[in-house]
């Protein structure tokens, strides 16, 4: 009897306003993964489609317009629809990935947080408020991967990504939040300067290198378990050769660079499959 792979199964959950949820779809699939593209509507309706997804990805846009908050509304649907079927998502072993608009829904949610701020025991700590320009940034940047508890992302990794958002300055209640953030290793990614001098510090990343002024530099963050994680950057908008902007000039590269990040997570959601008999 032959073994034959099982795939890695990811729902992208778009809603009103999403706007990136096409090119995620793209990234998952290049990576690997089965993908479905599901309104939240629709997963409102049946939360037990989530028992058969391995990763949960929430998309950039700009769900419900923005409106009160950037991702709030998105946010409450899921914590007041949806909250132990995210917990249990997560607490089984599944994935989950914000990225822009997402990542500022998991941060209204609690997600990156833990149970008890999900289900509305613990009030947050966690904020992306406005970029400190005041106004939407949109350009390229480059981030570096930490040593942190989430499994697929390389320590050292560089990646050059672009973003675009006007609400990406992590902002956290007290000094003792951020000791939590390192100590528990939530750290995950921050953005870094290229032409920093040798011994820069890097938490203090000058604009427009940090285009947001986020709190030590920092562009994406997962939970205690490592697999929640949540960035303000685009790593979607960098998985085929051609998306980088000087790509012509830059020799030896297969895909873009972005791609990693998907592959990573696709390849630690597929390691917790039983391949099927056949």
């Amino acid at each position: 009897m032959n073994e034959r792979r099982t795939l890695a199964r990811a729902i992208v959950l778009r809603a009103a306003g999403s706007n990136c949820d096409r090119e995620a779809v793209l990234a998952l699939e290049l990576a690997g993964a089965r993908v479905e593209l599901l309104h939240l509507y629709r997963l409102l309706e049946q939360p037990r489609r989530l028992d058969d997804a391995q990763i949960l990805l929430l998309p950039g846009g700009f769900s419900y317009g923005d409106y009160v908050a950037a991702g709030r509304l998105y946010a409450h649907e899921l914590r007041a629809r949806l909250s132990d079927a995210l917990v249990g998502f997560v607490a089984r072993g599944g994935h989950v990935l914000g990225i822009c608009n997402g990542f500022q829904v998991l941060v209204e949610t609690g997600l990156l947080e833990g149970p008890a701020v999900t289900r509305g025991e613990r009030p947050r700590s966690l904020a992306l408020e406005n970029n400190l320009s005041n106004r939407f940034e949109c350009r390229w940047v480059e981030l570096e991967a930490l040593a942190s508890a989430c499994p697929y992302l390389e320590p050292g990794l560089r990646l050059p990504v672009p973003v675009a958002h006007g609400e990406g300055r992590l902002a956290v209640r007290d000094a003792a939040t951020l000791e939590a953030l390192y100590a528990q290793r939530q750290v995950a990614l921050r953005y870094v300067d290229p032409a920093a001098a040798s011994g820069a510090d890097p938490r203090r990343v000058p604009y427009p290198a940090c285009p947001n002024g986020s709190l030590d530099a920092i562009a994406g963050l997962c939970d205690a378990s490592g697999r929640v994680l949540g960035l303000m950057p685009h790593p979607e908008r960098n998985v085929r050769v051609f998306h980088h902007p000087t790509w012509t000039r830059l020799s030896g590269r297969r895909e873009g660079e972005g791609l990693r990040v998907f592959r990573g997570l696709v390849a630690c959601a597929q390691s917790s499959l039983t391949p099927a008999r056949v």
